[in-house]
This record gives structure tokens, C-alpha cells and sequence, in this order.
């Protein structure tokens, strides 16, 4: 496979001598991270940082964490780079350099089994929506209350609101989309219903001038993509496949997110080595 001058001195110089990279992501962030019965982490991300190990033939040190962590840890030092799902921003890539998007972040609706397909937003006027309390999942639902024309009541945890909607509480639930097919996943009785797009994905950040570094795991990553690997873990972890088009099937050109700071636009041709 044609590689660019770039990226073959990135594969075989110094950076690819390392040993193990010290990975963070957030332990508890299901389906993406959680915890298992015997103290350990398992989850998509999870796969995707071993995976992305193997392939480099280097060892991950995975360190759960909180979120709220993650970032400030990566600008110390004490990560070299982010597993943990993180939405790719004009107001994060200013401050990190971050991986081509390699799935995208969208806000997923769950009804009942048997409830009437829906193919729009308005199609939930006169519905109730539950959402978790103090998420961006409620505070969007509650601005579109006035333009939808549907009730939204707040609950404690996700989990809380798919509930409501089993018990008929609720109409809908909406949340992540890789959450929201984990949990109709997990829960008999509810289904996936209207995807809302935000445009929005999630990549990997690294420290800004760790060009190099990016380089080598975003190559892992499209390959990935092309072989078939990606869909593999999002079929397992959230139980549906990828959507034609999606970012965890589509290699981008360059090096980062088009469109985003950090991006690098070059020749090489996305493929596995």
C-alpha cells in the first residue's frame, strides 16, 4: 500500500520503539468502559485500545478514570494519549490534536417494542420524552419543547428513564446512540426508534506535537475501519451495525478531523500495512 514519506519515517523511527502507552479513559461509561466482577475494565473503547496494542506490538496501560480528569492528565504528561470517547470540538482541538472522528455521536431515541415507527422529530409531538436529569440530552429536549410540542420529565439516571418508558411513564427516552443500543440491547421489551444526526464524532486526542504519535494510531484506526474490525466491536458492544457512510466505516484523507484544527492534509492512501 502507497504510504506518504511522512508517515513511513513515522512507522519506522524512534516513536515506534516505545514499549507500552499509559491510555486513559473513563471506567464507567457503559457500553463504552465498565467495570467487570474481577476489578478489570471491558467495553468497546476497551477493545479498541488493546486492539490498537496488538497492532503497533506494544503494550496498553489502560487506567480508568473520571472524565473530568482525562484531558488536564493527557496536558500533564500522564497519559500519553485519550481512549475514552471524546466529541471533537473547535474548543477542544484548539487546546488538543485529535485522530480522525471513528464514531459518530448522535442523540438516539428508544420506545416500546410495539410502539408505531418514527421517522422524524415530530413525530413525538404530544409524546412524553424522558431524559436524565441535568444531561445535554435534557436540556436539548426541553429547548425543542415549544417547536415539538412534546412533554419531557427528567429522571435520576438513564437507566430510570428507559425504565419509564417500559412501564409507560414515558413515551421515549433519548440519549447517546452507542448508550441508547446498548441499552435496548440489555432491555427486552424496547427498541431502537428516530436517530437524530448531530454532525458531531469522536475521535482520540493526543498533545498538541504529537504528530507523530497520532499518525501511527490513526493508521490502526483506518485500518480498522477497511477491514472490517471496527464494525466487528460495534456490532458486538452496541448490537447493530454501523451505518453506511458512518465514521466508524469511513477513512478520512489526511491526518485528524477535516475541518478541525490539527488537521493535516496529505497524500497517503488509507489501507492496512
Amino acid at each position: 500500500m502507497i504510504r506518504s514519506l511522512a508517515l513511513s519515517l513515522v512507522l519506522s523511527g524512534g516513536a515506534m520503539a516505545q514499549d507500552k502507552y499509559v491510555v486513559a479513559l473513563d471506567g464507567t461509561f457503559a457500553p463504552h468502559a465498565m467495570p467487570t466482577m474481577d476489578g478489570g475494565v471491558e467495553g468497546f473503547n476497551v477493545d479498541l485500545a488493546n486492539t490498537i496494542g496488538e497492532r503497533l506490538g506494544t503494550e496498553m496501560e489502560i487506567v480508568a478514570t473520571q472524565f473530568s480528569g482525562i484531558l488536564p492528565g493527557l496536558q500533564a504528561g500522564t497519559y500519553d494519549f485519550v481512549v475514552a470517547p471524546t466529541t471533537i470540538t473547535e474548543e477542544r482541538a484548539a487546546n488538543y490534536l485529535f485522530s480522525e472522528g471513528y464514531l459518530n455521536t448522535d442523540f438516539q431515541f428508544v420506545v416500546k417494542a410495539d410502539a408505531d415507527d418514527i421517522s422524524d422529530l415530530e413525530g413525538f409531538k404530544g409524546k412524553v420524552i424522558a431524559v436524565n436529569k441535568g444531561s445535554v440530552y435534557d436540556s436539548w429536549a426541553r429547548g425543542l419543547t415549544d417547536e415539538i410540542g412534546w412533554t419531557v420529565e427528567s429522571y435520576g439516571t438513564a437507566t430510570d428513564a428507559v425504565q419509564a418508558v417500559l412501564s409507560g411513564r414515558a413515551d421515549a427516552t433519548v440519549a447517546g446512540n452507542t448508550v441508547m443500543a446498548w441499552a435496548a440491547k440489555q432491555t427486552p421489551g424496547v427498541k431502537l426508534s428516530y436517530l437524530y444526526s448531530t454532525g458531531l464524532v469522536w475521535g482520540m486526542p493526543f498533545r498538541k506535537g504529537d504528530e507523530e504519535l497520532r499518525a501511527k494510531v490513526e493508521a490502526v484506526i483506518e485500518c480498522m475501519k477497511l477491514d472490517g474490525t471496527m464494525a466487528e466491536l460495534h456490532k458486538k458492544w452496541f448490537g447493530i451495525d454501523p451505518a453506511e457512510g458512518s465514521a466508524a466505516v469511513t477513512p478520512r484523507a489526511g491526518w485528524g478531523e477535516p475541518g478541525f484544527d490539527g488537521y493535516v492534509e496529505d497524500d497517503h492512501t488509507p489501507g492496512c500495512e
